[in-house]
């Protein structure tokens, strides 16, 4: 009988929301003449189908309506617990709107979509971007980023009294379709501290796997990010081969001089003005750095041994690189680098990558159409018909093939990949280069020869990175398959594979004392890989979007990573934690590099800027030190703008000058 009431007041209520008024009337009229529900037994499949129905209806109620009270009872809660209240807003959001579509209400959750997303669009943009296109339920299935939201839980840190809060909202106004979300999507770790203390942790949202566990477990484990023994650095300090400050300011000045040389036979005419800025930059840089303050020192690296092989160095090359470790300039954050831009020119955005040898004396591009280009410096100096790294087209091998009107070609040309190129690594001695392709393969070419050596098979998609390891030899390769590899350039085959990530693997990077890998995914993790064992190390939660570049400290304490939204975070590996998040990029950070003796690291990002950071700042100073304001007033310390110029890579040479290569864009 009960059940007879139920399906008659569903079908009223149902007449009546459709404007049904005739038919509403007549069921009414029907009921008051039998003085008695309307018996459905002799029907009864269509009495479970409006028994069915009836459910999902009050489903769609409970999500549109209980969102939106929630949101309504955060948005008025008192303001020293709003901010942490509304952490829960975006996750239940989601997560209704895909309940919504994996039930089948498609157009009741676009309705909800779309009347609530713009609470959302100022942090998670990329996401709400994603999640638009879910419209039906085979797209929730097949759509990788709604797979990875579903399977894994949301971790929010919370004060006590906040989780109460919510805890008696829930319960109070019987909101079993939010609560059923929280309960299955988030895992709050209710904290004891005010909620002004944790209100600028970067992990305080954080999206977790379903083995957060595993993941904690992966993070205890030992590792050994010291510096290699005997290392020429070490050997250098045993000697006490530094040169003094003067001599530090003459050794500057002189690579100064021949960068400048170099810009000029880059860039040509109207150099005039910024020849005289960059003399002027380097007088206030001498200057500042006689006035600097003694810097405090600071502990020397542990050292550890090598768990790869490591090749022999000439005698030659030991001599030249212990030549420009003495003449190294010293930065602080009162004595900047002096910086060397190389523009490319009529790309036709057909650039997808550069790369800049050690001592920048070579500059390589990746292009759309398969071809890697490598320029001279010196050669192009002396050219004076090309003064520009142009990007157009050609079929030549050699920069010593003429071209239009008996102009020689100011680079050398590689073809023989079959896919796009997107990545290019020098080798520390700059001899030889790495390409990797859409084609799944890695090729490695000499650019004493000018030939093809190698081409590397092992990944079954496109090759989004390539790295050199620090000493040459081995190498290091990320793929669209999840997987990272690394290779030796006498060996066809991987010597290991790494696999754990959930998605594309992005951008790879090798620690200082080349026992480490570090992989950026899509995932938004990084993960630190032991080279000799092939195991996951350690995994950093805390991006809100994929990491595009990797940076390791010199002295292998410390990581950068830089993500799509331009956020730079700062880790510890002993630790696992951030130390620090840095702001102030608008767009995506493709290139990070850290200064030689560590003290600066300098960001690249598509919104047309280098940014200079004090790394000492940033890894030692309290997250409340700047109570008053930004708290990166202290930790940015300069930003280089270009004029239209989206930066693709950074480079610091062995001297500490810092080199960097983008493309003139008509776009930015």
């Amino acid at each position: 009988m009960e059940n007879m009431q139920a399906v008659n007041s569903f079908v009223a209520a149902y007449l009546k929301k459709k404007g049904f008024k005739e038919a509403e009337q007549l069921l009414e009229d029907l009921q008051n003449k039998e003085s008695a529900p309307i018996d459905f037994h002799n029907d009864p499949d269509l009495a479970k189908f409006i028994h069915h129905f009836s459910q999902s209806e009050d489903d769609v109620a409970q999500y549109q309506d209980g969102y939106s009270k929630l949101r309504s009872w955060t948005y008025s809660s008192l303001d020293l617990y709003k901010h942490e209240l509304l952490r829960v807003l975006y996750p239940v959001f989601i997560h209704s709107f895909m309940d919504l579509v994996a039930k089948g209400h498609l157009q009741e959750a676009r309705t909800f979509f779309n009347a609530f997303h713009e609470d959302h669009e100022l942090m998670h943009s990329r996401d709400l971007q994603k999640l638009e296109g879910v419209l039906s339920q085979s797209h929730l299935e097949e759509m990788e980023f709604a797979c990875s939201l579903r399977q894994n839980k949301v971790n929010i840190k919370i004060c006590q009294y906040s989780y109460d809060l919510l805890l008696q909202y829930l319960h109070k106004t019987q909101s079993t379709a939010m609560l059923g979300v929280i309960n299955e999507h988030i895992n709050f770790q209710v904290t004891s501290v005010e909620p002004g203390s944790i209100s600028d942790d970067t992990e305080v949202v954080t999206l977790i796997g379903s083995c957060q566990d595993a993941a904690s477990l992966i993070n205890q484990k030992e590792i050994h990010w010291g510096l290699l023994e005997d290392s020429l650095e070490e050997r250098l300090e045993k000697e006490g081969g530094l040169l003094s400050d003067s001599e530090k300011t003459e050794a500057e000045n002189k690579e100064g001089d021949v960068d400048d040389s170099k810009k000029r036979s880059v860039e040509g005419g109207k150099q005039g003005a910024s020849t005289k800025k960059l003399k002027k930059d380097k007088a206030v840089n001498a200057t500042a750095k006689s006035a600097r303050p003694e810097a405090k020192p600071t502990p020397a690296a542990p050292r550890v041994k090598p768990e790869l092989t490591l090749p022999v160095m000439s005698t030659e090359v030991e001599q030249s690189i212990l030549e420009d470790l003495r003449n190294r300039v010293q930065l602080s954050s009162v004595a900047l680098p002096s910086v060397s831009f190389y523009t490319f020119l009529n790309t036709h955005n057909g650039l997808n990558c550069s790369s800049i040898s050690q001592d920048g004396s070579l500059v390589a591009g990746g292009f759309s159409d398969s071809s890697l280009k490598v320029w001279d410096m010196a050669k192009l100096g002396q050219q004076a018909g090309s003064s520009t790294l142009q990007g157009e087209n050609d079929s030549t091998s050699s920069e010593h093939v003429a071209g239009p009107n008996g102009v020689k070609r100011s680079y050398t040309l590689f073809q023989g990949h079959s896919g796009p190129v997107y990545s290019a690594t020098f080798s520390p001695l700059g001899d030889f280069i790495l390409s990797s392709s859409a084609d799944t393969t890695i090729r490695l070419w000499s650019t004493k020869l000018n030939a093809n050596l190698v081409c590397y098979k092992g990944h079954n998609y496109p090759v989004w990175d390539v790295q050199f390891s620090p000493v040459g030899h081995y190498f290091a390769s990320s793929s669209h398959d999840r997987t990272a590899r690394i290779w030796s350039m006498d060996r066809i085959q991987p010597l290991r594979i790494m696999a754990g990530h959930l998605s594309d693997v992005d951008c790879v990077q090798w620690h200082a004392n080349c026992n480490y890998i570090a992989t950026g995914s899509s995932d938004r993790t990084v993960r630190l890989w032991d080279v000799q064992s092939g195991e996951c190390v350690r995994i950093f939660i805390g991006h809100r979007s994929m990491i595009l570049s990797l940076a390791m400290s010199p002295d292998g304490r410390y990581m950068a990573s830089g993500d799509e939204d331009g956020t730079i975070m700062m880790w510890d590996l002993s630790s696992g934690r951030c130390v620090t998040p840095l702001m102030g990029h608008t767009s995506c950070v493709w290139s990070l590099a850290f200064s030689c003796e560590g003290t600066l690291l300098a960001s690249g990002s598509a919104d047309c800027t280098v940014k200079l950071w004090d790394v000492t700042t940033s890894t030692k100073a309290p997250k409340n030190e700047d109570k008053s304001g930004n708290p990166n007033r202290l930790r940015s310390l300069k930003t280089l703008a270009t004029k239209s110029s989206p930066v693709y890579s950074l480079r610091f040479s062995r001297r500490n000058l810092l080199f960097a290569a983008g493309v003139l864009s008509k776009n930015v």
